[in-house]
This record gives C-alpha cells, sequence and structure tokens, in this order.
C-alpha cells in the first residue's frame, strides 16, 4: 500500500512539472521568451560591465606572481626593459588571513519555527536534514569558492540544485552546487536585497564540450556563443548554454472550504469549480510566485524547467557593492591593496636593482704584495681559499702593505624606507596589524594581543556578515524546497551538531509536524515525554520511530557565526576538565560529557561505559528532580485538599441533621400548640353553648365562614337541602291512609 501511495505521489508531482511547463508555453512561445531574454540581458551585461571588469583584474592582481607578472602595470614593465621587476605578493596572505578564517568559523544555518502548529522539535530535524544536504552535496566546497572569490574579486555564487539520488531511484534529492566562475552568472539590475532574493530574473552561462553536448543532445548548428558572452572565452570546442532564470507572478484564485481546507482554482480539474462551489466559504486573488528556467543555446531554447521553489536558486556573496552616478562595483579585498602592493615591488626590485649594480667588495693590494701569489688573488672572490699568501716586505727590505677589502654594497636608505611605507601602508588600508598577521607586535598580554586581532576582525567583518547572509538565503532556498521534494513517505537520514546521523520517517498526511511512535504489532503507538526524551537522547532504540510532515507549520532561518563543532567540542572538554579539577566528586555527574568531548582513543567507549553508571536520576529519559518535586508538591497539596473537603463535607452533614432536627421540633411543637388552640376553642364554644345556644350557633358559622373564605349560610343551606333529598330518596313508601288517600299526600307534621 505504501508503494502504491508513494507511486501516486510521484505521478502527481510529474503531472505538476509538466502542467507548470505546459501553461509557460502557453503564457509565453519559444520567440517572445527568446527577445525577452535578449533585452534583459542587454541590461545585465551594461549594469555589470564595470563590476566583472574590475573583478577579473582585481583576481589576477591577487594571483600575481614572479611567472605571470599580474602585479605590474604593462607601460611600466615595459619601460623598465631587462631592469628587475620583481612581485612580492603580500595581497594573497592578507586575503588568506580573512578566507581561512571564515572557514574556521562558517554560518551554520539554524531552522526556528515561526508559527502554524510549527514546533521546536520540527525546527530540529528541518536543521538535520539542511545538515544532510549539505554533507552529501560538498556544499563546504560550494561556500569556501563564493567566499574566495568574495574576498579576492568582489563577489562568488552559491547554486542550489535538485537531481534524482541515484540512477537506480525515482527519489530526487536537493544538492548546493559550487559554482567556480562567479563572472559568467549575472543577476537582475533591478533587486534591491543584497543577496538578490528578490530579484526576477538571473542569466547562468556554461560552456560544454561540444562532443558532450552533441552525444546528448544531438548534433548542433547553433552559433557557439550565445547573446555574445565573450567574457572568458577563446574556445571553439565548447557550446555555451544561457540558462535564462525568470521569476514571475502567477495571478490565481484561492478558495477556503467548508472543511478548513485551501485549494487554487489553478489547481482544479475542468469542472471542479461548478461541482464544488457549495463547499466553498469565501475566496480571493492571490498572486504567488512562479519560477522558470529556459536552456537557450545559440537562437533557440533546448529545455524548459519548471522549478518547484519560489527562489531563483543562485545566491551572490557580495563583498562590497557601490553605485556611483549610476554604474555599480563590486570590490573584494584586493581592491584597496593594490597601491601598496605595487609600490612594494618597484621599490624592491628598485633595490635590488641598485645593489646589482654595485661590483662585489674587492681587494686592494700593491703588485708587489701579490707577485708570485696573483692566481689565488684573481679568484679570491670567486673560490673559498683557506690562506690568502702576500708579500710583507719588497726586495729593499722595506715593508708592504697587506691588501686589505673594500666595504660591500650599501642598499640605499631611500629605497629600503620605501618598502618599509608601503609595507605599512598595506597594514592601514586592510585593518590588518602584526599581531593578527602572525608577527611579534608591542602588545606583550594576552588580553592585549586578542584586542588587537579583533581589531583586525572588526575591519574585515563585512565580508564574513555578507557571507552570513548569503547562507541565509541558501538556507530559505533548502527549507522552502524541501516540502515539495520530500513529499512522499520514505526514510531519510539527518545530521546532528557533531556528525553523527539517525533516520526519520518522512509522512506527508501526518497530523502533526513531528511526533515519537513505537511500533507495535497493533500499529505505531504514541509514546509518554518521558519516552520521547529517551528517543531524542539514543535514536537508534529498536521499534522507536520519529514521523517529520515537512507540510505542517511555518518556519524561518537563521545563520550564526562561530566556531565549528571540533572547536566547541575541545573547548566543552577543557571546561568538563577545570569543573572536575575544581570538584572531584562532579566526575560522577559530567564524567561521560567529558569523556565523549574528548579526542584520545577510546573516548566514546568510555563516555558509555560512564553512562550507564550515572545515578538513575541523571539518565537519559529520567524525569528532572525538580520536576518530580513539583509532582510531588502538586500530589501532596491535592492530598491535603481533599483532606480538608472530606472533613468540610462531615460538618456540613452534622450541621444539616442539626437543622432537619430543629425543623421536625418546630414542627411537633407548631402541631402541639395548634392541638391546645383547638381544645381551648372547643371548651370556649361548649361553654357559649350552655350560656346562649343561638350565640353558639353565630360563632360556629363565624368559623366555618373563615376556613372556606366564604359566607358559611350558604354552603349549609346547600348541604340541608341535599340532606333532605337525599333522606328523601332513601326513605320508604308509605301505605295508603286512614283517610283514603292513596296519592300519597303528604302527612301533616
Amino acid at each position: 500500500m505504501e508503494g502504491e501511495t508513494t507511486a501516486e505521489a510521484r505521478a502527481v508531482r510529474a503531472s505538476e512539472q509538466a502542467r507548470l511547463v505546459a501553461r509557460t508555453r502557453v503564457r509565453a512561445g519559444d520567440a517572445e521568451i527568446l527577445r525577452e531574454a535578449k533585452a534583459r540581458w542587454e541590461r545585465c551585461h551594461t549594469w555589470y560591465a564595470t563590476a566583472t571588469a574590475n573583478a577579473k583584474a582585481d583576481s589576477k592582481f591577487s594571483a600575481g606572481d614572479q611567472y605571470n607578472n599580474w602585479q605590474w602595470d604593462q607601460t611600466v614593465q615595459k619601460a623598465r626593459g631587462d631592469r628587475p621587476c620583481l612581485t612580492h605578493n603580500k595581497v594573497r596572505q592578507h586575503n588568506l588571513q580573512i578566507i581561512n578564517d571564515a572557514r574556521q568559523h562558517k554560518a551554520q544555518i539554524k531552522v526556528t519555527p515561526t508559527g502554524g502548529r510549527a514546533t521546536y522539535e520540527a525546527a530540529q530535524i528541518f536543521s538535520g536534514i539542511i545538515r544532510r544536504i549539505e554533507y552529501q552535496s560538498k556544499a563546504i566546497d560550494a561556500y569556501s569558492t563564493a567566499f574566495f572569490h568574495q574576498v579576492d574579486a568582489g563577489y562568488g555564487v552559491i547554486g542550489v540544485e535538485t537531481d534524482f539520488a541515484d540512477e537506480e531511484s525515482f527519489d530526487q534529492e536537493i544538492y548546493v552546487r559550487r559554482k567556480n566562475k562567479p563572472r559568467t552568472i549575472y543577476f537582475d539590475p533591478d533587486a534591491r536585497d543584497y543577496d538578490k532574493a528578490d530579484g526576477r530574473f538571473a542569466f547562468e552561462f556554461n560552456d560544454t564540450p561540444r562532443d558532450l553536448y552533441e552525444a546528448e543532445n544531438g548534433k548542433s548548428d547553433s552559433p557557439i556563443n550565445t547573446f555574445d558572452n565573450t567574457d572568458d572565452w577563446s574556445d571553439k570546442d565548447h557550446v555555451r548554454e544561457a540558462k535564462y532564470w525568470r521569476r514571475s507572478n502567477d495571478n490565481d484564485t484561492l478558495h477556503l472550504m467548508t472543511d478548513g481546507s485551501t485549494i487554487r482554482e489553478s489547481d482544479m480539474a475542468d469542472g471542479e469549480l461548478e461541482a464544488r462551489k457549495p463547499d466553498i466559504v469565501k475566496s480571493r486573488e492571490i498572486s504567488a510566485p512562479e519560477v522558470e528556467c529556459f536552456h537557450i543555446v545559440g537562437n533557440r531554447i533546448d529545455k524548459r524547467q519548471a522549478w518547484l521553489g519560489k527562489y531563483i536558486p543562485l545566491v551572490p556573496v557580495i563583498g562590497e557593492e557601490t553605485v556611483i552616478d549610476n554604474v555599480m562595483d563590486l570590490k573584494g579585498h584586493t581592491r584597496a591593496l593594490i597601491g601598496a602592493q605595487q609600490m612594494y615591488n618597484y621599490w624592491s626590485s628598485q633595490a635590488v636593482e641598485q645593489v646589482a649594480l654595485q661590483t662585489k667588495s674587492p681587494w686592494t693590494a700593491s703588485t708587489r704584495a701579490t707577485e708570485g701569489h696573483t692566481n689565488q688573488w684573481d679568484s679570491a672572490n670567486t673560490a673559498s681559499w683557506s690562506v690568502l699568501y702576500y708579500n710583507d716586505i719588497d726586495d729593499n727590505g722595506q715593508p708592504i702593505e697587506r691588501p686589505t677589502r673594500v666595504d660591500p654594497p650599501v642598499m640605499a636608505q631611500a629605497f629600503l624606507q620605501g618598502m618599509n611605507i608601503a609595507r605599512e601602508d598595506m597594514m592601514m588600508v586592510s585593518g590588518q596589524y602584526q599581531a593578527e598577521m602572525g608577527q611579534p607586535s608591542n602588545e606583550r598580554s594576552g588580553v592585549a594581543i586578542q584586542q588587537r586581532q579583533r581589531q583586525g576582525d572588526n575591519a574585515t567583518y563585512h565580508f564574513v556578515d555578507n557571507q552570513a547572509k548569503a547562507i541565509r538565503q541558501v538556507g530559505r532556498i533548502l527549507l522552502d524546497l524541501i516540502p515539495k521534494i520530500y513529499d512522499v513517505a520514505r526514510v531519510t537520514k539527518i545530521m546532528a551538531e557533531d556528525g553523527s546521523d539517525s533516520d526519520v520517517h518522512i509522512v506527508p498526511n501526518a497530523p502533526d509536524a513531528h511526533q515519537h511512535v513505537v511500533m507495535t504489532p497493533n500499529g505505531p503507538q504514541p509514546v509518554t515525554p518521558q519516552q520521547a526524551d529517551a528517543i531524542d537522547a539514543d535514536p537508534d532504540q529498536p521499534n522507536a520511530q520519529v514521523i517529520f510532515n515537512p507540510t505542517v507549520g511555518s518556519y524561518d532561518v537563521e545563520a550564526d557565526v562561530g566556531p565549528p563543532f571540533g572547536t566547541q567540542r575541545q573547548e566543552a572538554a577543557n571546561a568538563f576538565s577545570q569543573i572536575m579539577q575544581q570538584n572531584p566528586a562532579a566526575f560522577q555527574v559530567v564524567g561521560d560529557f567529558w569523556a565523549q568531548n574528548s579526542d584520545f582513543p577510546g573516548a566514546d567507549e568510555l563516555a558509555e561505559r560512564l553512562r550507564r553508571g550515572l545515578p538513575p536520576q541523571y539518565k537519559a529519559g529520567a524525569p528532572d528532580p525538580a520536576v518530580q518535586q513539583l509532582q510531588q508538591a502538586m500530589q501532596q497539596s491535592q492530598a491535603q485538599a481533599h483532606e480538608l473537603l472530606g472533613k468540610a463535607d462531615g460538618e456540613i452533614a452534622a450541621l444539616k441533621q442539626q437543622l432537619q432536627t430543629a425543623q421536625l421540633a418546630a414542627k411537633d411543637k407548631g402541631a402541639g400548640n395548634e392541638i391546645a388552640d383547638y381544645q381551648a376553642e372547643t371548651e370556649r364554644l361548649k361553654a357559649v353553648a350552655a350560656a346562649d345556644p343561638v350565640a353558639a350557633q353565630v360563632i360556629i358559622r363565624s368559623l366555618l365562614s373563615g376556613m372556606l373564605g366564604m359566607p358559611a349560610l350558604p354552603v349549609m343551606q346547600e348541604h340541608s337541602a341535599a340532606d333532605a333529598e337525599h333522606a328523601q330518596a332513601i326513605a320508604p313508601p308509605e301505605p295508603a291512609g286512614a283517610n283514603g288517600a292513596g296519592n300519597g299526600a303528604e302527612a301533616g307534621p
């Protein structure tokens, strides 16, 4: 089932790319694209003309040596003829001081969550995937090459590409690519961002050997040059290809459905819009960026490519950018050193020339002193004689002055002073003095030396900062591509900061961005927070899996410049060593960290053994003691609260019982009072009836009227009539009387 789902997802992705290409063809034909590309190329070529020419000159100057004489002006060199033209390339060392320091402190891409159910754990997985992409694509070469050109000639370029993982796979991977010819890449002149992230187009020229190109694309009769870009071009055996990157805004309509999902109208099939109109809650017009790449050879488009990301995957690493009188220039570290370097070369050549024109230190002696030993004295400046013989007296017995050597040639002080001035000028214009160049200085304390080195770092920090900006944009490109490339269920590797690998299961339809599960016979089961911590500490636990959905949440990237992990590890080992020296008892707690960050053989095994001997509360997955204390305090508080509630319930029950008893007593008392009143009223009636029967009847009627709420006399009359009727109904018939009345006439009273 998973294989079928993966295949379906790949088919959907392929159809999506085909749809984008088809939409590109519908929007613009080849002729229109070529006209647009050539017009934009002319703008780029004009805008970058000064920058590329100066970058080429700077690059040649920084690579100057005694063979190529690139640090000498051609006019000056021609005028000197056979006179010395020496090259002492100090620019290279000044540049390498910045370049090699940056290699030791490469910017690290870090992903941070920004919203939409994004989590810190998912951001860590994004960072691990990016580190893995950098490792497998040798991104360090791309970064260091771009930084070299940035310092050397003013700007370098980093590229991002996608390709299949291998020849037997349909899974695509992302790669950070090295661009070793930055002067063949041009960006939108209207782009305002330093990393050109807002650029609408870019050009990249590649020279492919003609036989390789024709083996892949067939016989080509196109012109060799594309757009007449002749920079560094002299080989007719290559085919020049221009990649024209274009980013356009694709106007579309976004619909919000009743289930909370969103869908673009362009993604709907024919007739789907009408069918789903009842489910549309609301709609709005959107303008989404869409990137396309056209491979142009000569005057035709060989290939079209729909790029899945929203950024053009070319990032410049700029040294200094200036626009003066509408002329753009890009400068590296070399530019400011050219004058001082040329002056140093000139003065050193003059000094050598001045000394070379002087004769070697000769001997002065009379012919009488060297007579008989002329063969030695003739070769005294070329041979190493252990003894030089001379005649000390003449034929008359007079002493002869001994031969003496003339003072050696002396270099002119003006030349030496000129060389010193040139050296000082190079340090002043670069901000790099003896302390940071490895030479002794007046500073003696470690703090003073560090302050001088920091001063030099501040003078050149803009190169490092601009590199970090470029790498940050590379991170954004990768972050944008990962959900679109890793769009099918698969298992991929992620890399931690220490270089260790672990597996992550990418599930694009997972409900959460990050989840720990344990595989059981009943399927994946969620884990407790303690189990999740243990899995993070040891990702290789059996049956433990990390589920990651790159499409959930929104994220952004940072690029922090700092020492590499190896340096951090050494500093950590030193810190733990100091802790254990000051507190030997701490070895039981931090000994495994000390061994883990040490470099001696067996350090990892020692760290594992020390980790097994840790107290239980310090082992991976163990709850935090502080959290345990809080939980215990909470449990005690809950127990006390339950106890107080129990006591309160008992007291409330007792009060209720007392209230019921009091109510019953009050009721009984009221009943007793009513009985006493009734008895008293009865006795009063008896007394009244005995004294006055008529008055008793009045009292009785009054009582009845009060009880009935109405006059009692009509009621009494009704009852009397009813009683009479009832009595007549049940009375037996009278026999015929003596008076002869047989008709039932009433009898008299």
